[in-house]
């Protein structure tokens, strides 16, 4: 029995996580023989629930030192684990956990992460020495293989694929239909529905004033249908009450927390889906859900890029004018923008096994 221990942000309710890390367990109990996975969470016993692993908390140094001392390989990823811009100790805290596997001995592979940006210059050497000595580093786009390369890793040893959450398959919509009538949704074939999956701390912004002249502007000008949708609950639900108190009955808030499945169904209810956060981009693409992207992070300009689309601005400089524009620029090239997709998405997919090919390769050494 090989013994994989997988570090990432796990156990906080972030639908994005969760989702990457349903993909990398699939993946690996359908591509690796006799593994035993265990995981780093914030919540053990929910992480143990909903994806069958074993898990330890990962707030306790005597548990993460016992967990990884009985590891044969530590996979750290996906998402952005190396980025000190959203919060300066968490970089710190993912390359603690791989010096705690160097120490005692372990092969570390770092698994379609998103890396950056780093900003501090002890951080950038902290983590180009730390990767230098690793097993096998899988990024998820070409500006983290760039920044890997910036900070004095050699390139030979960084591969590229894709975020391991586009391997989730499609779900049911008829799930997704149900939690919206739940929430208030009516189906009309006459309408156009269009969600709002939005990442902003301060519910007193002028990003969220301008969301709000949005909606208002699509129900009154495309008779649409409004969904707000949590994909990290507890950070996104205040701005999203903030705009339901604002714009009442115009609009319908999902109240609730969803798990992977339900989350890619009720997007894929959506005809129009725009994101401010990247799974909810993610999600929208594996559902061939078109999209519109607002940016707050470079990762969200490089999923874009892989697909060949661009996103529309940042949300530091996004007004509503130059937003109705793109909508119906959206909207009338619909068909077009899911056929793209589509095409794309398979093609990325097929990158992914990249990761446990590496990994089949360092289990046998």
């Amino acid at each position: 029995m090989y013994k994989i221990l997988i570090s990432g942000y796990y156990g906080f309710n972030n639908i994005g996580d969760e989702s990457i890390l349903t993909a990398v367990i699939a993946s690996l109990r359908d591509k690796l023989d006799d593994i035993d996975i265990t995981v780093l969470s914030q919540n053990p016993e929910s992480t143990i629930e909903k994806y069958n692993v074993k898990s330890v908390n990962r707030k306790s140094f005597k548990a993460i030192i016992k967990a990884v001392r009985k590891c044969d390989l530590l996979i750290s990823g996906g998402g952005s684990l190396l980025q000190d811009t959203t919060s300066k100790k968490s970089i710190i805290y993912y390359l603690m956990i791989m010096w705690l596997a160097k120490i005692f001995r372990k092969k570390i592979f770092i698994y379609s992460q998103g890396i950056g940006p780093i900003i501090s210059k002890i951080n950038r050497r902290l983590t180009a020495e730390t990767l230098k000595t690793v097993s096998g580093i899988v990024v998820r786009d070409e500006a983290s293989k760039e920044l890997l390369i910036e900070i004095g890793v050699n390139s030979n040893k960084i591969f590229v694929t894709a975020d391991p959450v586009l391997r989730i398959k499609k779900a049911d919509l008829s799930i997704g239909r149900k939690i919206l009538e739940k929430a208030g949704y009516t189906e009309d074939e006459n309408k156009i529905t269009v969600g709002f999956a939005i990442r902003e701390k301060k519910i007193h912004s002028n990003f969220v004033d301008e969301i709000c002249i949005s909606i208002n502007k699509l129900v009154e000008e495309y008779n649409a249908q409004i969904v707000l949708i949590p994909f990290h609950f507890s950070e996104d639900m205040a701005v999203l009450e903030e705009i339901k108190l604002r714009l009442g009955d115009m609009v319908i808030c999902i109240k609730q927390k969803y798990l992977t499945e339900e989350m890619l169904s009720i997007i894929g209810n959506m005809d129009v889906l725009v994101g401010v956060r990247l799974h909810a981009l993610i999600h929208a693409a594996i559902m061939e859900v078109p999209m519109i992207a607002i940016s707050y992070d470079p990762k969200i300009n490089s999923f874009m890029h892989s697909l060949d689309m661009k996103a529309m601005c940042s949300m530091y400089d996004f007004k509503s004018e130059f937003f109705i524009e793109e909508f119906d620029k959206t909207v009338k090239e619909s068909e077009m923008i899911k056929n793209n997709i589509k095409s794309k998405i398979d093609k990325l997919i097929k990158k992914l096994d990249t990761n446990e090919d590496m990994i089949k390769k360092i289990m046998k050494n």
